[in-house]
């Protein structure tokens, strides 16, 4: 009896003992919180780490973060290691860190490799599972060899944009070049080499390299390069990748090349229209047209379809982006590298040459979305609208402190009593105006004011000494800014003095 006993409580010992393992392992956290006290330590270790900037408030960050410690969790015991971190940029002590690695938003993922040597934006999904997957393509080879036609048919597919390396031997300068720009073009776009260009399912298949051939689900679906340079490749690589018309629409598998529009540099065509109407086919073929014979000339071309994608478009589209409305397609609009736009609405096909002919000879007047200028602005705090930033503002003569907001934005709702104050502490000082411009319904002059978030605040000086307000948003530290950067016309009693008076009432 005494041993049955025994038995059994070595047998009950050891299931409590898996248990409270299995309970610890749960509970443990995959994701290591970095600092500013171990962050250079902890990446100087590692050839391979995700990091997480995120703050405490930020909803994003908060739906991430169950995903972002699963997928640390099932890549734990990944070969090779991949690691997962977190670093609070909202905490002051952690805020070099994130200011040297450009974090403007949360949450900000990095991938970062060789001990921090190298910086890699991430890019991939949000959820585990596809975190997992794209982690595991980052960690392993930047370019997967390609043994057989089945490989190269799984590998390629028909979705997406690939590059293939094609080698008589895996060694030697093109090919150590090919694995340079694989390794810098990664997060972007899939590499693979083979040996044998029989492999492969489109081009010639007598070739035996070296040669790089880039496939494409758009356009002539193919093309080579012979041209191993580096800065030549990676060039290729990215030129060949953009269709010649970017088609965005409710297709995902279209998604990734929209991004890549919108990233280009360069100025930008963009047709809107309903793709089921009458004259759709006869637009969207001259449209082609065109836009091929102006490919390599500093515009890139894009086709949008209104009735297939109004949720997708809305940022191109919407009242609060270009000012336009949907009853002016079909509507093309040229973006330009400065901000300027021009646009022609109700286009016909006939109307299109003619009109870029008149757009490339500068006789194209550009477009200013503008609320209308306020008949009455009397109120302590100036209502500026694009129409007016130059009689308010650039060419006012006077010390002008200017907001750019946007109506639904939280913080700028709690910052308007504020600035109220400050106004009507200058309002007998005829050299200083406080001023605000709704920055969703007016064009702003992007090489004068770089405004990426709200609000963001300037002060134009007198004289045209233009420097942002990064302080604290009180009313004191914003008078101070003032009264430190103005230029002095008047002799006007500075508002700092004249607020002492009521602040001694108070007490």
């Amino acid at each position: 009896m005494a041993s049955t006993v025994s038995f059994w409580s070595c047998i009950f010992l050891f299931s409590l003992i898996v248990a409270l393992s299995a309970g610890e392992d749960e509970s443990k956290e995959h994701v290591l919180t970095l600092d500013h006290s171990n962050f250079n330590e902890t990446v100087s270790k590692h050839d391979f780490v995700v990091v997480e900037f995120y703050a405490p408030w930020c909803g994003h960050c908060k739906k991430l973060a169950p995903e972002y410690e699963k997928a640390a969790s099932i890549l734990s015991t990944n070969d090779p290691q991949v690691v997962l971190a977190k670093v609070d940029a909202n905490e002051d002590a952690n805020k070099e860190i994130a200011n040297q690695y450009d974090v403007k938003g949360f949450p900000t993922i990095v991938i970062l490799r060789k001990g921090g040597k190298s910086i890699q934006e991430y890019k991939g999904p949000r959820e585990a599972e596809g975190i997992v997957e794209y982690l595991k393509k980052q960690s392993g080879p930047a370019s997967a060899e390609l043994k057989s036609a089945d490989d190269a048919a799984g590998f390629i597919g028909d979705k997406k944009v690939v590059i293939v390396g094609v080698f008589p031997k895996f060694s030697g300068e093109e090919f150590e070049n090919f694995l340079a720009v694989a390794e810098k073009l990664r997060s972007d776009y899939e590499f693979g080499h083979t040996l044998d260009a029989k492999h492969l399912p489109r081009g010639e298949s007598s070739v035996s390299g070296p040669l790089v051939r880039l496939f494409k689900p758009f356009d002539e679906l193919f093309v080579d390069s012979k041209d191993f340079n580096v800065d030549a490749l990676e060039k290729f690589v990215e030129e060949s990748s953009i269709p010649i018309v970017t088609l965005f629409n409710k297709d995902p598998s279209n998604h990734p090349f929209v991004v890549k529009y919108f990233d280009s540099p360069l100025a930008k065509a963009m047709l809107f229209m309903n793709f089921s109407s009458e004259n759709a086919d006869s637009i969207r073929t001259k449209y082609q047209e065109l836009a091929g014979q102006h490919k390599g000339d500093g515009l890139v071309f894009l086709l949008g379809d209104i009735e297939a994608s109004q949720g997708a478009l809305q940022i191109c589209m919407d009242e609060q982006y270009f000012g336009l409305r949907e009853d002016q397609v079909p509507l093309v609009v040229i973006q330009t590298t400065d901000g300027q736009k021009y646009l022609k609405a109700n286009l016909e096909s006939d109307q299109i040459a003619p009109w870029l002919k008149e757009y490339k000879e500068g006789k194209v007047p550009a477009f200013k979305k503008s609320e209308p200028i306020p008949e009455v602005n009397d109120e302590p705090v100036k209502v500026v609208v694009a129409d007016s930033l130059g009689e308010l503002v650039t060419n006012s003569g006077k010390n002008v402190l200017l907001e750019f907001y946007a109506p639904w934005c939280g913080h700028c709702q709690k910052l308007a009593p504020i600035l109220e104050e400050v106004a009507i502490s200058y309002q007998s000082d005829a050299d200083v105006l406080i001023a605000k411009l709704d920055a969703t319904a007016n064009d702003i002059p992007s090489d004068t004011y770089d405004v990426k978030g709200f609000p963001t605040i300037f002060f134009r000086s007198a004289t045209g000494k233009l420097v942002q307000y990064e302080g604290d948003r009180t009313k004191q530290d914003m008078i101070d800014f003032i009264e430190k950067n103005r230029d002095k016309i008047g002799q006007q009693e500075p508002a700092a003095a004249k607020e002492e008076e009521p602040a001694k009432d108070e007490l």
